[in-house]
């Protein structure tokens, strides 16, 4: 039974998949040759591949443009009091709904820019916040 299971399990780990994942490693190797990762540490690599995994959120706030409002405006005093009282969860889930993804680059909050605007509708209260991934815009009526 030991060895029935032994070698069902190489087949379904190893053997089963050889060719796709030759075929993947080649494909992978043709545009990112091996040559290139080695002068990466491991620790390097890992923030490379999947972003910071902790955030200075105060400089998240310190990098803001605004457009239509300043850095004092009381919408934009409360927004920040909230944000900062919010789980980390819940802050990595607002970066989401701003860039479509929770990590922000190997390079970290530093050089992450985003703009907090005032889409100026006729009645606020009706309108809900709302983001453009595209142009790491933050649409916050007032």
């Amino acid at each position: 039974r030991k060895e029935y299971v032994d070698l069902y399990v190489n087949y379904k780990f190893s053997k089963s998949v050889q060719k796709p994942f030759e075929d993947f490693m080649q494909g992978f190797l043709r545009g990112c040759p091996a040559r290139n990762w080695k002068m990466f540490s491991p620790e390097e690599l890992q923030v490379l591949l999947q972003g910071q995994p902790t955030f200075d959120w105060h400089l998240l706030e310190k990098n803001v443009i605004y457009a239509q409002y300043t850095e004092s405006d009381q919408t934009i005093r409360n927004f920040w009091t909230v944000f900062h009282e919010l789980p980390e969860e819940k802050k990595k889930m607002f970066l989401v709904f701003l860039s479509g993804s929770d990590r922000i680059s190997g390079y970290g909050l530093e050089p992450f820019r985003f703009c907090i605007a005032d889409p100026q509708v006729e009645n606020p209260d009706e309108s809900s916040p709302y983001a453009s991934t595209c142009l790491l815009t933050f649409f916050l009526p007032r």
